[in-house]
């Protein structure tokens, strides 16, 4: 079995433009680089899983998401970092483009993308982490069965801790603080 960590996107590996799919605006976030190679030195697979409900709301296609995750693979190869997986949820509720405004196990906070991934890498759950900058990325770890890191760079807005998911095994400030603090784990 694999360790893996899954991270969230938008303003968790890159800087968070909203509904953002042009390559040229794609920008990884300080300490990104160096707090990724750590984790992938110590044996992690690096998995992106990102809610996308920019299809859902017209704001882009399914077909305008392969450039950005290729941009992020062109951004992270000169540190020597590979992605291991992309795995996108393009659905929204509240959408109007069919058929993807509907409720699903993959939007996160829901954990249907991690689950995806670790079937489909091999990945022990529970020796893994879901890194992001909101709770719905931390409610979704937790429901996986992963340790949460929350990075409190000011992309959470409500705070509401209604279940006990959305509760964080630690809070930091950037992906570097979070590897370093996996890796400080036994």
């Amino acid at each position: 079995m694999n360790k893996a960590i899954f991270l969230d996107k938008d303003g968790t590996v890159i800087i968070d433009v909203p509904y953002n799919v042009d390559p040229d605006k794609i920008v990884l976030l300080p300490g990104t680089a160096v707090g990724l190679q750590q984790l992938q030195a110590a044996g992690y697979l690096l998995i992106m899983v990102t809610n996308q409900a920019g299809v859902a709301r017209g704001y882009f296609t399914e077909a305008d998401l392969p450039a950005v995750e290729n941009k992020l693979k062109e951004l992270l190869e000169p540190s020597n970092i590979k992605l291991d997986g992309f795995y996108y949820c393009p659905n929204h509720p509240e959408g109007h483009v069919a058929p993807y405004n509907i409720s699903c196990g993959n939007r996160k906070p829901m954990p249907g993308m991690l689950l995806k991934a670790a079937a489909d890498h091999q990945i022990d759950l529970k020796v893994s982490w879901m890194i992001g900058d909101i709770l719905h990325d931390v409610e979704a770890g937790n429901r996986a069965g992963c340790h949460t890191l929350l990075i409190d760079n000011g992309g959470e807005t409500e705070w509401i801790k209604n279940n006990d998911y959305r509760q964080p095994d630690y809070v930091c400030a950037d992906l570097l603080e979070a590897a370093q603090y996996v890796l400080s784990q036994p």
